[in-house]
């Protein structure tokens, strides 16, 4: 069962139900991946809905292995998941929102709104 209070998702990738999250760690190898300065410019890469095949493949397998699992990004991108490549991309989606949104606590509706501000 996922927390998301720690910011885990479940995803079904190959037929398994998988837990991802990005941890620290993992969002430390996201910003070296994308070439980022921080955590907020590896979401605000994201915020437009715009996301590359690599990108999904990058962002998946840093939140499997954020979540434990033994999986490298040769992996991932041999993965199939429901709904083809929506559904990669609906992974992406509820990966970062877990991560990035304050709103379950009720801190903040938009993490990105306050570093514009």
């Amino acid at each position: 069962m996922v927390n998301r209070h720690r910011g885990e998702i479940e995803a079904n990738l190959d037929g398994k139900t998988y837990r991802l999250c990005l941890t620290l760690g993992a969002l430390a190898e996201l910003e070296h991946a994308f070439g980022e300065d921080d955590m907020l410019a590896v979401a605000e890469r994201f915020e437009a809905g715009r996301i590359a095949a690599k990108d999904a493949i990058r962002m998946i397998g840093a939140g499997l292995r954020g979540a434990g699992y033994d999986i490298d990004d040769h992996a991932v991108a041999a993965m199939r998941v429901d709904g083809g490549a929506a559904g990669f991309v609906d992974i992406v989606a509820r990966l970062l929102a877990a991560t990035f949104t304050a709103a379950q606590t009720g801190e903040l509706s938009d993490p990105l709104e306050s570093r514009a501000a």
